[in-house]
């Protein structure tokens, strides 16, 4: 048995993100035989602290003190980043023999955020990445998680050019780096009629976020609408008013825009299963749950040719992918998916039986693999 605590300093709940994915993989863990406690970052900061510019650095400061405070109660601190690097800090700089291993998880890389966002910046569509932005990105945000990986016995993480990076620029062997896809729980597996039907719905699930191609999405929307506009899009936990949003698309796209800002995580299977078509046309990312869900429901995904949805989604196949930052490309998709209920379905399909091969379960196991290791438990290798 193993003594896990794990961690993200994200909210407590299963709405999404990443505290499912500590919750999903932590009960699994359970089920192993380990022993698994969780924080979230109510448990250790209050909301109304929860502001100003250095409000992550309290629940990095209190995560590293609650771990010093117990020692000889875990084994194994699964932190993800960039939340973990104070704890690494103190680790290397006042070493405890008795103190726990320290794995991290790396979702995404803050060296793609900025390649990509000074870019959408030149173009007047990023809100907050002007030189100052970028200055404080790299000597403020960039650092944590440096510092969560190099002060790390080893790391897990999502998608391949993560894995990459942690190869060349964190110097870890490739015994100390796990890739593993996440699972889909099975009330997402739900029965889908691909029969022609109109109005088309779109989905877009996630929050609202300039880095998620919104911009180019609204181009393509723009685009699509003289020639075909029997179609609704619906933008589903977005975590921001439907004003907002509404008029971000303002016009004659309003009418076709239907807002959900808040989705409870029961619900989610129910609004997959009410549309035909996923679209997420994303600049950045790790590996998003809602593509996995989304597919498992049996909706064709149109998505971005980066970061971690690639090694998901099979161009054609199981899905649909176009290069960032192309409006024309994601129009093209979604009209070759509008007026053909056979690629749908094909899509659709495929992507559902594809999911069943993921489950937690599975990325529960790698993952106990990863940490038997770390901690000498036993010489067990992964891929």
């Amino acid at each position: 048995m193993v003594k896990i605590l794990t961690t993200a300093g994200s909210p407590r709940g299963l709405e999404g993100g990443t505290s499912a994915i500590v919750i999903n993989l932590g009960r699994e863990l359970e089920a192993l035989g380990h022993e698994v406690t969780y924080l979230f970052r109510q448990d250790l900061v209050q909301d109304d602290e929860m502001r100003g510019r250095f409000r992550e650095l309290k629940f990095a400061w209190r995560l590293a003190k609650y771990i010093r405070r117990h020692p000889g109660r875990f084994d194994i601190v699964n932190l993800h980043a960039p939340v973990g690097f104070l704890y690494g800090l103190l680790r290397k700089i006042f070493p405890d023999k008795n103190g726990p291993r320290y794995v991290v998880c790396l979702h995404a890389l803050e060296e793609r955020r900025v390649y990509e966002m000074k870019r959408e910046h030149r173009k007047g569509r990023a809100w907050h990445f002007n030189w100052k932005n970028r200055a404080w990105q790299r000597v403020y945000n960039q650092s944590r998680f440096d510092y969560s990986v190099k002060t790390a016995d080893a790391a897990h993480c999502y998608c391949r050019d993560v894995r990459t990076i942690l190869h060349l620029k964190y110097d870890l062997d490739p015994d100390k780096v796990l890739f593993v896809l996440n699972g889909v729980a099975d009330r997402f597996f739900v029965q889908r009629d691909y029969s022609e039907a109109r109005p088309l719905r779109l989905l877009y699930a996630g929050t609202w976020l300039d880095q998620r191609g919104i911009f180019y999405l609204r181009d393509a929307l723009s685009h699509m609408l003289p020639t075909f506009s029997d179609w609704t899009i619906t933008f589903a936990g977005v975590a921001t008013s439907a004003e907002t949003i509404l008029d971000f698309f303002a016009g004659p796209l309003q009418k076709h825009v239907d807002v959900r800002p808040i989705v409870a995580a029961g619900e989610m299977p129910q609004l997959y299963s009410q549309h035909d078509v996923f679209v997420f046309p994303s600049l950045l990312e790790g590996l998003p749950s809602v593509i996995l869900e989304a597919m498992a429901a049996g909706m064709p995904v149109v998505t971005t040719d980066t970061c971690g949805m690639p090694d998901i989604i099979e161009d054609g196949v199981d899905g649909l992918l176009v290069p960032t930052a192309d409006a024309d490309a994601i129009e093209d998709a979604l009209l070759r998916l509008a007026h053909s209920s056979e690629l749908r379905a094909s899509l659709g399909r495929a992507a559902q039986s594809k999911m069943r091969r993921y489950t937690w379960q599975s990325a529960a196991r790698k993952l106990e693999a990863l940490f038997l290791s770390v901690t000498n438990k036993a010489e067990t290798k992964f891929e």
